[in-house]
């Protein structure tokens, strides 16, 4: 699994922007990525996820922001602001932006401050 260390005023996060991210699987190898070095702050370029994320339907994010609470880990995804999404995800936003454990941002700066308050 491809993902890059970051550290900013000695804090550390996992970026993941360089795979694709379709499956169970792949968010277990991202969580596995997480304890492996002692880091549990993530951001999740949005351009790496698969569209099976974006269609609630299949459940993908649901089981993956699932899986990230169980394990303690904080996960900001970034989204383009030009990316169509449905009401339902943008619904599941506004829920995930109230509580401290998610956020979705459009910059990465923006998630960097919050991630590493």
């Amino acid at each position: 699994m491809k993902y890059r260390l970051i550290t900013k005023n000695d804090k550390s996060y996992i970026m993941c922007d360089e795979i694709k991210i379709c499956s169970e699987q792949d968010i277990l190898d991202i969580i596995s990525a997480c304890f492996g070095n002692k880091i549990y702050s993530l951001i999740i370029d949005g351009n790496t996820l698969s569209e099976d994320f974006y269609d609630l339907k299949t459940k993908l994010l649901g089981m993956a922001l699932q899986k990230f609470i169980i394990y303690n880990i904080k996960v900001v995804f970034i989204i383009e602001k030009e990316r169509t999404i449905s009401d339902r995800f943008k619904e599941l936003v506004l829920e995930i932006n109230k509580g401290d454990n998610f956020r979705v941002f459009y910059s990465v700066e923006d998630a960097e401050k919050w991630l590493l308050r």
